[in-house]
């Protein structure tokens, strides 16, 4: 399908998320796969879309603030889960405090589990319909990988791993990124879940021009 990558390194997308957004959970489960099929590298970049929403002068998401577009929102999160093949379960609590797992994806942002952890507080979240800024529940996800769980928890008490977060949300500010998920390729935004595949394809394009 596409050329020989062995003389290069692979093109690369960041994708930017949060564990609190319900089309995140879309792309968190279906990106792996796209990007193996595009052969794409993927830059994991997790962030807080609260101060975001709050700089709009927004105190919850706009699905909740806007009934209308709420109640479109849940239905579409439907049709999209069966297109794609994905359990769904629209949640009971949205949005849903998410600050103890989005640190652990701050911090370990480039580990080789960090897919997997992702797509097991998205699980949770939108599928078991289970609180996931919870010690208890990060640490049965950490453990499930077999890592340190204890270890991992104890680091996100300190306050470099806590800045780390902020960082990542004042980076995705700098980037205009106003919703997750989004996703950057050389320099060029696409917003949204129905947008991943565009991205994808705009990197290989440009990879393959070069």
């Amino acid at each position: 399908m596409h050329k020989n990558t062995s003389a290069k390194a692979l093109p690369e997308i960041e994708f930017w998320f949060e564990f609190a957004s319900n089309y995140s959970y879309l792309s968190v489960m279906r990106i792996e796969e796209l990007a193996r099929l595009y052969q794409v590298k993927i830059k994991w970049c997790p962030f807080l879309l609260g101060p975001i929403f709050k700089s709009l002068g927004w105190n919850t998401s706009p699905f909740v603030l806007q009934k209308n577009k709420g109640d479109y929102v849940w239905q579409d999160m439907a049709r999209q889960a069966k297109k794609y093949g994905l359990a769904w379960t629209q949640p009971t609590q949205f949005p849903r405090s998410a600050l103890l797992p989005m640190r652990v994806a701050a911090a370990y942002k480039d580990a080789s589990w960090i897919a997997e952890f992702c797509r097991a507080i998205m699980h949770i979240n939108f599928v078991r319909d289970r609180e996931i800024d919870s010690a208890t529940v990060v640490q049965q996800v950490l453990t499930d990988l077999a890592l340190d769980a204890n270890l991992i928890l104890r680091n996100m008490e300190s306050d470099e791993n806590k800045i780390k977060l902020r960082q990542q949300t004042e980076l995705a500010i700098t980037k205009k990124i106003f919703g997750a998920p989004s996703f950057i390729v050389e320099g060029q935004l696409f917003w949204g879940d129905d947008r991943l595949e565009d991205a994808l394809h705009f990197a290989r394009g440009v990879y393959d021009r070069n």
